[in-house]
């Protein structure tokens, strides 16, 4: 099936999500997930102002499908690095390298006011990527006696990594800790958890 774009060139409809998706993280990217509107989208990719409306119903409807695109790369990420390097050091750096690479994702996903947290495709990529960061808090030598829940050791280790990558977007930490946030982030981690 296709369609015709605003210029009157014609657009092959199976691509035209992929390509309103694209317009969106590069929007995202240039003025944050609450700016975006569905006019300047369509603009972007060059396509009709219903376009976008007939693939996503409206801007929370769009910002489902990043976000639940988003997830779904994190669980893939996560669950690649946890199976080359059962590390949840390694994990951890996993995390703050997809937000740093996926930063439009990343600024959507924890924003539930933003798009339809019931969706259920969005619960299960979210489940998925929640799945895939206890895997990790599961590599943790546990030593005699250690009665550490594996819950709020997932918390623990999630917290520690968003807040770092969260910091890091904002541009929020001292210019001393240099620019390459892979390295920082293993120091932080490594420091504070003593995880290898």
């Amino acid at each position: 099936m296709s369609g015709e774009t605003a210029a009157g060139r014609p657009y092959h409809h199976g691509d035209l999500q992929r390509v309103l998706l694209e317009a969106a993280v590069s929007a995202i990217e240039e003025s944050g997930p609450t700016a975006l509107s569905l006019r300047d989208l369509a603009r972007r990719a060059g396509v009709s102002h219903a376009a976008p409306t007939h693939h996503f119903g409206d801007k929370a409807g769009l910002l489902t499908v990043l976000a639940t695109q988003g997830f779904h790369l994190l669980a893939d990420d996560l669950g690649r690095v946890r199976k080359e390097t059962g590390s949840l050091l390694e994990i951890g750096v996993g995390y703050v390298r997809f937000a740093v690479e996926h930063r439009a994702h990343f600024e959507v996903m924890f924003r539930p006011e933003l798009y339809r947290p019931d969706d259920p495709l969005l619960v299960a990529a979210k489940q998925r990527s929640t799945d895939e960061l206890q895997a990790g808090v599961a590599t943790l030598d546990e030593s005699p006696g250690d009665e550490r829940d594996p819950r709020l050791a997932g918390l623990a280790a999630w917290s520690m990594v968003h807040g770092f990558a969260t910091l890091w977007l904002s541009g929020a930490l001292p210019p001393e800790v240099g620019d390459d946030p892979t390295s920082v982030s293993r120091a932080v981690i490594q420091g504070l958890f003593r995880v290898g």
